[in-house]
């Protein structure tokens, strides 16, 4: 299946909000000194970015519309969990990486909702 520039902008901006969102709440959860060493929130939140990243690959496949709209919704709400927790956590790194991640998904959306529609004749 052949993707268009926005969508494919788009889901490597929402992978990219995961890897970084992983790789920060690793180090925090690992490194001494940073507050939330070895707490259940920084692995938590490293397991939730985990979940992104797969659901940007299925959301990446994803063909039909229901499953579409479905996958965009708990995407978004994934998002905002996980950039909810880093502000909890302090890590504000990760919260502006979720917020770049929302922008790789409304590019997703949009792009999905523009080449779907269908002409009635």
């Amino acid at each position: 299946m052949l993707q268009s520039k926005p969508s494919r902008a788009g889901s490597s901006l929402l992978l990219l909000a995961a890897v970084i969102g992983f790789a920060v709440a690793i180090y925090a959860w690992l490194t001494p000194l940073t507050g939330v060493t070895g707490t259940i929130g920084a692995l938590g939140v490293a397991i939730a970015c985990v979940l992104l990243a797969i659901l940007t690959f299925l959301l990446r496949a994803a063909s039909a519309r229901g499953a579409r709209i479905f996958l965009i919704v708990v995407t978004l709400i994934v998002l905002i969990g996980i950039g909810f927790a880093a502000a909890l956590l302090h890590q504000y790194i990760i919260t502006a990486a979720m917020v770049a991640g929302l922008i790789g998904l409304i590019m997703l959306s949009n792009d999905a909702a523009r080449h779907q529609r269908r002409v009635n004749a």
